[in-house]
């Protein structure tokens, strides 16, 4: 529970509320993602809050203590490995600490960096989730006896994709390095794949696979970017 909220709820789990009483800080910068765990979190009773990035995820830790942290394994200003180690380092111990990503090989480099276990994007169903923090839960902040599984899958509303792509979309009006589009392209491989936006993230993938031998194309940034552009304008009818 997050101690020092004056509202947070003081609550024991229930069977069909599993998490209720927790509060969850998920470090993440797609909307679409954190939409999903927003949702998921409030069918479970947990309350949430975001971080886009190591800065302010770092920031909220000051004041905040969370039951649970999840932490996406890329983020725009480093590395989820970092904080995760800072956070099993830390005392107090979060109760629950887990990564987040969709890329190959995350899910071990966030067991070797200390966390408790791991999510896989794309997420969407509500059994995983409640069944991987419940699994790295102490035994005294879990729900008692048996209990429902839900079969339910969590749909964000696209509107939060809308926002992604706008972000990407600024992004790719400045000035853009090699380490920048490599971001953009694992940042967009990520949630065109949670969205079920294919085409996206087959374009994406590609450009990540190039951006990691050392020559993105500049045919296929261009090509990305108009792909981008076109999602916003059209307002997600994928």
């Amino acid at each position: 529970m997050d101690r020092t909220d004056p509202f947070a709820l003081r609550t024991s789990p229930t069977a069909r509320r599993p998490l209720l009483g927790l509060t969850v800080l998920v470090v993440e910068d797609s909307r679409y993602t954190c939409e999903s765990m927003r949702l998921m979190c409030l069918r479970s009773g947990a309350r949430i809050r975001r971080a886009d990035c190591l800065r302010s995820a770092r920031r909220h830790l000051k004041v905040y203590r969370p039951s649970v942290v999840i932490v996406d394994m890329g983020l725009p200003d480093g590395n989820g490995e970092e904080l995760i180690r800072e956070l099993v380092a830390a005392t107090p111990r979060v109760s629950a600490l887990l990564g987040l990503s969709g890329d190959y090989g995350a899910e071990k480099q966030a067991l070797a960096a200390g966390a408790d276990g791991f999510l896989n994007k794309p997420l969407s169903s509500l059994a995983a989730f409640q069944e991987a923090v419940l699994g790295v839960l102490p035994e005294d902040q879990r729900p008692k006896g048996l209990r429902p599984v839900s079969d339910d899958e969590i749909l964000p509303d696209l509107a939060a994709y809308r926002d992604d792509m706008t972000h990407v979309a600024n992004l790719l009006e400045g000035e853009t390095d090699g380490t920048l589009i490599e971001y953009i392209a694992q940042f967009l491989s990520g949630v065109a794949r949670s969205a079920q936006d294919a085409t996206l993230a087959d374009a994406a993938m590609r450009l990540r696979r190039q951006s990691l031998q050392g020559s993105p194309s500049a045919e296929l940034v261009q090509k990305l970017s108009k792909m981008v552009r076109e999602r916003v304008k059209r307002k997600m009818a994928i």
